[in-house]
């Protein structure tokens, strides 16, 4: 079935239900004053929370509405006798600046920062109605005005407050313009955006309103000369007239006031509303501010009337309605409504569809009221009487806003008035009907989506209408409403979704590969340009809602569609990269596959293709390896030994090796697997040089462990014929005699001599044990005839001598052949004897000495003086035991040179005596420790001995020496 779409929006009784009806919008609050008044009021006005209240005695009340209890009370400069009654008020919108005027047309100024109001002296005797203040907001002067006259003139002025007594508040005073017939009841200026210079003038008056826009001019400075001249010399206004009446009746101007703190308006709606009052009723519309010519027409063409007679008659003390009307007395603009003031009642009247909303009586019967103000910057509203203050309190003014918007079919302002979830559903759902009835699908599928009708209603009227695109597009905004919870509702669209994405893809293919055309002016360019359009629609999706398809079922539908860059797509959004590098593999497609894996961080991705990416795209492959030093090289190997294996690449080229290269050096890998496969690399290669393996052995040999297995090393450079390197691990090992013979068995003479000089130096029998090796093949290779060429070749080693050689030479050698050797071995020799002749005669000469210094030894002595002091204590050394030291003469108690040499001895020594000491107090054996004792602590000297020589980093001055004794 077919779902009808309603004729229109819902109907107003099914808009109530939607409504909040808790609180009225407006309720008139009487305003409590905390001090007495001493007559009536006869002029108000309010601005910026300020209220200025004019009395009948003449004087002004100045209230801050902040700061309720501080009230300016202020006097006019003369009685009221003298000049009238104050009869009009006019205050700027910051409340900066008041005029007022008396009913003897004697007018004042009074700043917000004077409590002396100044008369006006250009404007005596103009009765003022109206002002307009300038739209750039006075600073400490008025800047330019327009000032609206009793008898239709309007004058530019210009106000700046001054000190001065002799200086007149006003700069300048020019009439602009003349309205022959009657008074002038309301002004406003302000400016059109798009041009800073113009400026638009609306003036009213009892039964005609003028519209200017047109440039202003300045002459020189600021407050030099009328601005506004220029404008009304220059432009014609546009005039709506009326009829009028024989008795004059209210009249007045009103401006809507800014939006409430916190509220931007944009488009039309931003734009200020304006109200004209006159006999007949109220003329009320927008200000636009298109800076079109007929700017003016557009204002006045689009205004609307609301007539007197629309307001219900009053009803008398009997219940009966009133016969005669009296006219509107008073009115202004809220943001949607209009207020008026009619025979005492005020009533709300919504400026979008002219009902009144709001009716109730305030006033008692026979009571009237000065003035209903409004102000502007605070959107505030008041209605003031003789004797008391009322306040318009408004509440959620636009609450009912999207109703109207909504019955207008005006769906988009409906949609940003409406507040709660239901009335935001209720103009989604009016709106689609709307777009339906009118077969704009496309906007009805995204205006369903956010609404609560049926989904199966809904779909199914784009599928009985063939509108698969706007079907595609309601399931892709419906999706949306579903909370993550709603998995199985969230998994179906989504997988419909994808499933109309592959049909209408295959369907502008197809378009595209028979060259045909879907509809009239559709050519091929353009059906590719929507095919790429769709396919970014669907990447997006699927990059979006992936969490919600089923991975089997979606890749399942591409797939049955054969759309393999979707499938691509889609494997991508959901990181299944392992299909992704997968299908670009079996496709040989290696750039992108190493694309893929340049942003890919499981290691398993990497073991997985290692094999097939190292043979076809090494090099980058392993550019790749290398920024990921979190792998594990030894789950590579493999890939890395079939790559080498295959490769016939020169070794530096080789690209194993360089990877494991980079995993050695700078990654510090110690896993033997991965030093084991290297060795095996160099050991494998085609080429005969061993530079490269070697230059790793020798890396390797500079630590205490290689990480590499020796005897694994060892068989891959037998296997492979890597003498050097054999030869090299061999001594690593400390097997030089294994080395030297591995060397000689490949006839490498020059390599085993290099070993044999290896060992320390200090183990010279090794060293010559291979040398004699060395040599033993040496002299079996180089046959009779070079004899002395092998004998000059083994000089290179000075541990062999000739005859360590003679036993490998042949029996048949000549002895010429080697007889200078044998002389300078035999001259050697004879120079050895002689050497050793002087060594021992010196030796005997030494002995002789020693012998007689022994005999001489007995019959040693030393005189001790009488007066003689020990050299330590300084006390008499004959009293006790002392010893003498006959070859200096040096004398020294024998506590005191025990105490001395025990201090200065190392640890050894030290204690050997303290030993020595303690058996002989014991009683132990006494002669000989005695002696032992003796021996240690008078082996030497200690002023001419090596103590002497250790105490020369003492200072000379104790801390327990008297330092006045050194003192010069």
């Amino acid at each position: 079935m077919v779902l009808e779409p309603t004729n229109g929006p819902l109907a107003s009784s099914d808009l109530q239900t939607f409504g909040d009806e808790s609180l009225p919008l407006f309720e008139v609050e009487p305003v409590q004053l905390h001090f007495s008044i001493s007559s009536d009021f006869v002029a108000a006005q309010v601005a910026n929370n300020v209220i200025v209240l004019a009395l009948a005695t003449g004087r002004l009340l100045r209230i801050d509405l902040d700061n309720p209890g501080d009230i300016d009370d202020i006097d006019l400069p003369k009685k009221p006798s003298e000049v009238g009654l104050i009869r009009r008020m006019f205050l700027d919108p910051t409340a900066s600046h008041l005029i007022l005027t008396t009913t003897l047309a004697e007018n004042y100024y009074l700043h917000s920062q004077s409590r002396q109001p100044k008369a006006l002296s250009r404007l005596k005797g103009v009765g003022i109605e109206a002002i307009a203040w300038n739209p750039s907001l006075p600073t400490a002067s008025t800047r330019e005005i327009l000032v609206g006259a009793s008898d239709g003139n309007v004058y530019e002025v210009y106000i700046e407050p001054s000190n001065e007594f002799y200086r007149r508040d006003e700069k300048y005073l020019k009439a602009v313009y003349k309205i022959p017939d009657g008074p002038v009841t309301g002004l406003w200026v302000d400016l059109i955006p798009a041009r800073a210079d113009t400026r638009r003038v609306v003036i009213s008056t009892l039964n005609r309103l003028f519209h200017f826009v047109g440039r202003v001019g300045r002459q020189g400075q600021e407050g030099s000369g009328s601005i506004f001249s220029r404008l009304f010399e220059s432009d014609s206004p546009v005039v709506h007239e009326v009829s009028r009446n024989a008795k004059p009746e209210p009249s007045a101007l009103a401006v809507s006031p800014d939006p409430p703190d916190g509220i931007v308006l944009d488009g039309p709606e931003a734009e200020r509303a304006f109200a004209w009052l006159f006999g007949q009723g109220v003329l009320y519309g927008k200000l636009g501010t298109d800076a079109a010519s007929n700017l003016g027409n557009d204002v006045i063409n689009s205004s609307k009337t609301f007539a007197r007679s629309q307001v219900p008659a009053t009803e008398n003390g009997n219940g009966q309605r009133r016969s005669t009307q009296d006219p509107i007395v008073g009115m202004l603009l809220t943001q949607w409504h209009i207020l008026c003031l009619v025979e005492g009642r005020i009533i709300a009247i919504q400026r979008l569809n002219g009902r009144i909303v709001y009716d109730q009586v305030v006033l008692r019967p026979g009571e009237s009221a000065v003035c209903l103000l409004t102000d502007q910057k605070k959107n505030t509203f008041w209605l003031f009487t003789a004797h008391e203050i009322f306040e318009i309190v408004v509440t959620k003014e636009d609450r009912d806003v999207w109703k109207i918007m909504l019955q207008a079919q005006r769906f988009e302002l409906a949609s940003q008035y409406a507040k709660t979830s239901e009335q935001k559903d209720a103009v989604a759902t009016a709106s689609g009907d709307y777009l339906i009835k009118n077969q704009q699908y496309l906007e009805a599928a995204n205006v369903y989506g956010k609404s609560s009708r049926s989904f199966e209603l809904v779909a199914l009227i784009f599928v009985d209408h063939g509108e698969q695109d706007a079907l595609r597009k309601y399931l892709s905004t419906k999706i949306t409403t579903y909370k993550k919870s709603s998995t199985m509702q969230r998994t179906m669209i989504a997988s419909w979704t994808v499933e109309l994405f592959m049909s209408k893809l295959n369907s502008l293919d197809d378009t595209i590969a028979t060259r045909a055309q879907l509809t009239e002016n559709t050519s091929t360019t353009d059906t590719q340009h929507e095919l790429s359009v769709v396919r970014e629609e669907f990447q997006d999706f699927v990059s979006k809602y992936k969490n919600d398809l089923d991975q089997k079922t979606t890749y399942d539908m591409i797939s049955s569609h054969g759309r393999e860059q979707e499938l691509l797509c889609y494997a991508t959004a959901v990181d299944d990269y392992s299909y992704v590098l997968s299908y670009w593999i079996q496709r040989e497609r290696w750039l992108e596959s190493l694309d893929v894996l340049k942003r890919q961080t499981d290691p398993d991705m990497f073991y997985k293709y290692s094999s097939v990416l190292m043979e076809h795209a090494a090099t980058e492959f392993v550019d790749i390896l290398m920024r990921h030093p979190d792998l594990d090289a030894r789950k590579l190997i493999p890939a890395l030994l079939n790559y080498s294996e295959s490769n016939a690449s020169p070794l530096s080229q080789n690209q194993a090796a360089r990877y494991l290269n980079f995993c050695i050096n700078q990654l510090h890998s110690t896993d033997s697997a991965v030093h084991n496969t290297l060795i095996s690399i160099y050991a494998a290669q085609s080429s005969p040089s061993e530079s490269a393996l070697m230059s790793y052995l020798s890396a390797q040999s500079l630590n205490n462990h290689p990480a590499y297995d020796t005897e694994f090393a060892f068989r891959l450079c037998i296997q492979h014929s890597r003498v050097q390197s054999a030869v090299h691990i061999y001594c690593s090992m400390g097997e030089y005699s294994s080395a030297v013979d591995l060397a000689l068995k490949h006839g490498d003479i020059d390599l085993a001599s290099v070993v044999a000089d290896r060992p320390p130096e200090s183990d010279t029998a090794l060293r010559k044990k291979l040398w004699l090796a060395v040599a033993k093949k040496v002299i079996s290779q180089q046959g009779t005839g070079s004899i002395k060429t092998a004998i000059n070749f083994l000089k290179r080693c000075e541990l062999l001598k000739i005859e360590d050689l003679i036993p490998f030479f042949p029996d048949f050698v000549v002895i010429d052949d080697f007889k200078e050797e044998i002389c300078a071995a035999l001259e050697s020799y004879s120079k050895s004897i002689a050497t050793l002749d002087l060594e021992m005669d010196a030796s005997a000469t030494t002995a002789e000495s020693i012998k007689t210094d022994i005999k001489t030894l007995s019959s040693r002595y030393a005189i001790v003086e009488p007066g003689e002091r020990c050299r330590v204590c300084q006390l008499p050394l004959l009293s006790r035991q002392f010893f003498v030291f006959p070859s200096c003469q040096h004398g020294f108690h024998s506590d005191c040179l025990g105490r001395r040499v025990l201090e200065g001895s190392g640890l050894t020594k030290r204690a050997r005596i303290r030993e020595l000491q303690a058996s002989i107090a014991r009683g132990g054996r006494r002669e000989r420790e005695a002696r032992e004792l003796d021996a240690l602590v008078a082996q030497q000297c200690l002023l001419c001995g090596e103590y002497a020589i250790k105490q020369i980093d003492e200072p000379f001055v104790n801390d327990s020496d008297n330092r006045n004794e050194w003192a010069i």
